[in-house]
């Protein structure tokens, strides 16, 4: 029974481990692929300003 017990919380740790560590990977990958995007516009903006107007925009939506 113990055994079990401590089964369960060391894979629970990993678990948010892991979520921790990766939480952020899809807001990086969907910035960069805003940031591409917006070099194709009629106006194209600097990768700063691009960078700023799309975390802004992803952030709102959340």
């Amino acid at each position: 029974m113990k055994v079990k017990n401590f089964i369960t919380i060391i894979l629970i740790i990993i678990g948010l481990y892991f979520i921790f560590t990766f939480r952020d990977h899809n807001f990086k990958r969907a910035i960069d692929a805003c940031v591409a995007g917006s070099q194709k516009l009629e106006k194209p903006m600097t990768i700063k300003e691009a960078k700023k107007f799309c975390e802004d925009k992803i952030m709102g939506e959340k």
